[in-house]
């Protein structure tokens, strides 16, 4: 079956249809990553878009039930140049094309990715609409024009959790992973004590998060994104933490007006979309990147040390590094666009990086961010 993916600015591209059909519409974006597809499908953070890989041959892994970050995929459709047919991997359980087709989530292959990708770092984000059904070009376009995009939107609230609960309290999800064999179950080692009680805003938080939370020696409680400041310190947590998400930072008028609460009461530690929201409770503001940053090859400079880290990412805002008060340092730049990778409060214990330090995928250059959050928390007790 045929498939279309047409631009709002009234590209089109042609392909062949593959897992479900039907019309989806929301901004198209790329993301470089050569492995990881799994993760990517299932990244709250991807709400609302339909995300091009880069990479040629998609699919040739599988799938399975322990790499997902969240319960399911939230893409809204998915665009590859060539669909593996013949999965091979000893963890795969189902196909790509079956997972996707479970999920009701359209996909198309056959499309020249690279193409796509130099028109949308040329044009910058916009709108598309993937179809399978019978419509004409310039019927494609127009869903796509009068589609939702992501400026304006707030999808955390579909993505957060309804309730507050206990991240693995019996330890069960969070061991480090290892090839399964008799003798590698015996030297699995085994995780910290719990020596740090935080809460974690859910914005859309990835499940690889958590288990790095927990691999780091905290006792993790996930509220919903809505949760005030009062019903966060209630649990008279030793730290705070901010999660990735979707949507548009701007628009998040009750996160920020909660960090701002929050802030100076307890240490903060935020990522992604969790570094933006504390960027409006300094008082700051974000902008949207032309064509954003998303991949597992993001070279990230810290300013105090030079080193450079080479990281994942999945963002389309940026902090306005101009708008930052002058008590907000900035701590690390991207050396792509010099954008606003990561600050700190002079005088508050509070830090934040735009980037993933969970990585999944992607590389693991930033994990030490999170024993830094313990050594914040320790200096504070």
């Amino acid at each position: 079956m045929n498939a279309l993916l047409a631009l709002e600015d009234g590209r089109i591209f042609e392909g062949e249809s593959f897992a479900a059909t039907g019309t989806r519409v929301g901004e198209i974006c790329f993301n470089t990553s050569m492995t990881g597809y799994q993760e990517v499908l299932t990244d709250p953070s991807y709400r609302g878009q339909i995300v091009a890989m880069t990479y040629p041959l998609i699919g040739n892994y599988g799938t399975n039930a322990l790499d997902q970050e969240s319960r399911s995929p939230h893409v809204r459709g998915f665009v590859i140049e060539e669909l593996s047919q013949a999965p091979s991997n000893w963890r795969s359980e189902i196909s790509l094309e079956e997972y996707l087709r479970k999920w009701e989530i359209p996909g198309v292959q056959g499309i020249d990715t690279r193409a796509l990708t130099r028109h949308l770092r040329t044009r910058g984000a916009m709108k598309a609409c993937l179809t399978s059904d019978r419509i004409t070009n310039e019927e494609a376009v127009r869903r796509a024009v009068d589609g939702q995009g992501v400026i304006g939107m707030d999808y955390v609230r579909e993505v957060t959790a309804p309730h507050a609960y206990q991240w693995d309290p019996h330890d069960q999800l969070s061991e480090p992973w290892s090839v399964t064999s008799r003798d590698a179950e015996a030297r699995k080692p085994s995780l910290p004590d719990m020596n740090y009680r935080i809460v974690a805003y859910d914005y859309g938080i990835k499940e690889n998060i958590l288990r790095r939370l927990r691999q780091s020696g905290f006792s993790v409680t996930v509220v919903p994104a809505t949760a005030t400041a009062e019903e966060v310190l209630a649990f008279n947590p030793d730290g705070i933490f901010l999660s990735n998400g979707p949507g548009d930072p701007s628009v998040l008028g009750y996160a920020h007006d909660a960090m701002r609460r929050l802030m100076g009461k307890k240490p903060i530690f935020g990522i992604c979309l969790g570094h933006q929201v504390l960027g409006f409770a300094y008082g700051g503001r974000t902008f949207k990147l032309k064509f954003g940053h998303r991949g597992g090859n993001q070279p990230v400079k810290d300013l105090k040390t030079g080193r450079v880290s080479i990281t994942s990412q999945n963002h389309g805002f940026a902090v306005d590094a101009d708008s930052l008060p002058p008590e907000i340092e900035v701590t690390h730049i991207n050396l792509n666009d010099g954008t606003v990778e990561g600050m700190r409060h002079r005088e508050l214990p509070i830090f934040s990086v735009q980037y993933h330090p969970e990585a999944a995928p992607g590389p693991h250059d930033a994990s030490y961010f999170f024993s830094q959050f313990a050594e914040l928390i320790e200096t504070q007790r």
